[in-house]
């Protein structure tokens, strides 16, 4: 992000395959003082070239576009700083699952408001909490239980403290900072303190990384 002004713009790049969608999506991101939208690729291999031209703080990505989709496109990505937040028509798109553990920061339904819109990229550019948390875990629920869990946990979650493994599995539940915070009586700051050390001992990017980390390890069962 570069501040403008003393506030910082989180630059966008919008991937998808229409163009009005593109245009459109644009307009109202361009229409925001903190959101400037550097780019746009109408499929996934122009998209990737152009997030490693550009360096955005994010990119809106479409599920299915020609040439390449979006997950591929995403999982190409996955070494680069960029948040991917993944843009589907139906809110059980097998494609959401691999997404998500592709890499991807989130998602959000192309009918979502406006308003949602506009919340989702600024969450994901923080990368403090996961997008439309009740879908979201739905969405993982029913993944998860469609895979066989792992019932050995793995090495990694070893060298988490008990109170880090608490806001692991709090973070799965969908939880955001603040709800965290209440719920173990922690101030903010400590809890995005006990999320960052969580964040780097598991080796992951982000809390959608973490939450399919919980459920994969068996550390939290669906339902």
């Amino acid at each position: 992000m570069i501040p403008v002004g003393g506030a910082a713009v989180i630059r966008v790049l919008v991937a998808d395959d229409q163009e009005m969608v593109r245009e459109g999506f644009s307009a109202l991101l361009d229409a925001q003082p903190d959101i400037t939208v550097v780019g746009s690729a109408g499929d996934g291999v122009v998209a990737v070239s152009e997030v490693r031209r550009l360096r955005p703080d994010v990119v809106l990505m479409d599920v299915r576009m020609p040439e390449m989709d979006g997950l591929t496109a995403t999982r190409l990505l996955a070494d680069d700083p960029v948040k991917v937040l993944v843009l589907t028509t139906f809110d059980l798109d097998d494609y959401v699952y691999e997404a998500l553990r592709a890499g991807a920061s989130g998602f959000l339904l192309k009918h979502a408001p406006a308003s949602e819109l506009l919340a989702a990229v600024r969450v994901v550019a923080r990368g403090e909490a996961l997008l439309a948390p009740s879908v979201t875990k739905r969405l993982i629920e029913d993944f998860v239980k469609s895979q066989p869990v792992r019932v050995v946990k793995p090495a990694a979650l070893g060298a988490l403290t008990e109170r880090e493994t608490e806001v692991l599995r709090l973070i799965a539940q969908g939880l955001s900072n603040g709800e965290i915070a209440g719920h173990l009586v922690l101030a903010e700051q400590t809890v995005k303190t006990h999320v960052s050390r969580v964040l780097m001992k598991l080796g992951l990017r982000d809390r959608a990384q973490a939450v399919i980390a919980a459920y994969e390890s068996g550390l939290v069962v669906p339902g």
